[in-house]
């Protein structure tokens, strides 16, 4: 089963016909507990149960569930994405484990599908909701995090406190495997930008030609649209890995639509759009590039076709 997706909207839903969650900056993942064993599927359909060993006591609290949510790594207190890439893509047990050890997840249950073989899914949300909340699973590293009335009120809050958005949902809506509704929607703050990788360039200082920065690329009616070069955060293991992943995509042309400014065109590697990454920018710039984004991990759960498919109707990415 692939879970359910929201609709980009610009403004928070009102009316009682809304409940309103905290918009995570996680990795959405489903959890199912059959025959005392767990498996844990991220959203592009692939086994996560290997990265994230912490979670596995799920599978004593009940014979047979099907959970939704988000694993979310905390720093301070703090959602972290940069934190949680470190973990998503790893699937070696024993190095998985001592990642646990050193920076636990924390799963965020939000929807319930399945309970003891009955399928919940047609099921309106709020009955869903009600069930979830009875099954009282409170954890080391899982929890039921509480649902709003008031979204405005949550938005401001949100906003306030540096987390990533507001997901907003009908009440009497079913859950829609793998597909999209205008019954959930989700409206984020913009601070993370999820974005392929069509290009690098080597380091000023460098002779070796190391890769130093990268060049971006965010959805579009046309494809994918330049959005600009990000250096900042690249060094060190997260150079290394970058380069390990770009060096077999190795293209002669550009993948970008439009046309990138020779500035950041010199001396540039293209490569094919299949290496998504999340960055953090200050915002936008009237030529439609981030601004001083910064590298935060790559994202192993969202593939570039998932990247279209989000910006589907959401006049762009940024």
């Amino acid at each position: 089963m692939r879970p359910m997706l929201a609709s980009p909207a610009t403004a928070v839903p009102t009316g009682t016909q809304w409940l309103h969650e905290v918009k995570w900056d996680g990795m959405r993942v489903l959890a199912d507990v059959h025959d005392g064993r767990l498996t844990l599927t991220s959203r592009n359909g692939n086994d996560a149960t290997a990265a994230f060993p912490e979670l596995d006591g799920l599978k004593d609290t009940y014979d047979d569930l099907l959970l939704d949510g988000e694993v979310v790594a905390f720093d301070a207190g703090r959602p972290s994405f940069a934190m949680l890439a470190e973990r998503m893509h790893v699937q070696e047990r024993r190095r998985a484990e001592r990642l646990a050890a050193a920076n636990p997840v924390t799963y965020l249950v939000f929807d319930l599908l399945r309970l003891f073989g009955q399928d919940l899914t047609t099921q309106p949300l709020s009955a869903r909701r009600e069930l979830l909340e009875r099954l009282g699973l409170s954890g080391p590293h899982w929890q039921v995090p509480p649902v709003y009335d008031d979204g405005q009120e949550l938005f401001a809050a949100t906003l306030d406190q540096g987390l990533e958005g507001v997901m907003s949902k009908r009440r009497l809506s079913p859950y829609l495997p793998g597909r999209r509704s205008a019954d959930w929607v989700k409206v984020p703050h913009h601070r993370n930008v999820s974005a392929v990788i069509g290009g690098w360039r080597p380091e000023k200082t460098n002779d070796a030609g190391r890769l130093g920065a990268v060049l971006l690329g965010v959805p579009s009616p046309d494809g994918w649209r330049y959005a600009g070069k990000m250096g900042s955060g690249i060094a060190g293991a997260a150079q290394r890995r970058l380069t390990d992943l770009l060096a077999p995509l190795t293209t002669d042309t550009s993948p970008f639509c439009d046309e990138v400014p020779a500035l950041d065109a010199k001396d540039a590697t293209w490569v094919r759009p299949e290496v998504v990454v999340e960055a953090r920018a200050l915002g936008v710039t009237r030529e439609g590039r981030l601004r001083q984004p910064a590298y935060l991990g790559v994202r192993t759960d969202v593939t570039p076709d998932d990247l279209m498919a989000d910006a589907t109707g959401a006049g762009g990415d940024l």
